[in-house]
């Protein structure tokens, strides 16, 4: 069974949008894109290096896919497993035959909750699935969509000391209630907090001095 993974910069009031670059997601009028750059120091680049040679296939939202398959095909070099592992694209008016999809090889297109269960029984080692991890960059909606739905079973998180106040955000509303274990964390020259979290149950509560 495969486990699905999502992996996120985000900053203390959780937003995620537009880590890398000023122009990466201007939307709703988004002024802080590059946030992550001053952030980053070799530990923080050794530890993306270790989570980019990882065998995996990707489950990406539309927006966050159009803008990978724009740049992954003519970078390779810099994530070789990219390119040759499975991109699979969350989107209801994407076709299978948009340039897009068939430019960038390994490229499937998903549309429904049912198709990403499906993804989750993939057995480790299938053809085509790159191992058993399948990994979310980006794409607040589809994370927000998983979360709702509880398809979720892992959060390593890149969490940077600052506060934005505004942007697309890792979480909102309507997010199965869920327990997590944290499983590695260190806190980089920098003050990033990078922790991995898996999912362990439900949520249990209690009451103060009983």
């Amino acid at each position: 069974m495969s486990m699905v993974k999502v992996l996120s910069f985000i900053t203390l009031d959780g937003v995620m949008q537009a880590p890398g670059g000023p122009e990466e997601d201007t939307t709703g009028d988004f002024k802080y894109g590059g946030w992550t750059v001053p952030y980053f120091d070799d530990f923080s680049g050794k530890v993306m290096a270790e989570q980019m040679k990882q065998p995996f296939s990707l489950l990406l939202g539309r927006k966050t896919f159009e803008m990978w398959a724009n740049y992954w095909p003519e970078h390779g070099e810099f994530w070789p497993g990219i390119n040759e592992g499975t991109k699979y694209v969350f989107s209801k008016s994407m076709k299978k035959s948009d340039p897009m999809v068939t430019g960038w090889k390994n490229s499937v297109v998903i549309k429904t909750l049912a198709d990403i269960k499906k993804l989750k029984q993939m057995p480790a080692g299938r053809k085509g699935s790159k191992g058993a991890e399948i990994h979310v960059w980006g794409s607040s909606q589809l994370v927000q969509l998983l979360l709702k739905n509880d398809l979720v079973d892992e959060l390593r998180l890149k969490i940077h000391p600052l506060i934005l106040g505004k942007g697309k955000k890792l979480f909102g509303n309507g997010a199965v209630p869920t327990a997590f274990t944290l499983t590695e964390n260190i806190v980089t020259s920098t003050g990033v907090i990078i922790a991995t979290y898996q999912r362990a149950g439900k949520v249990k509560t209690g009451t103060v001095g009983s």
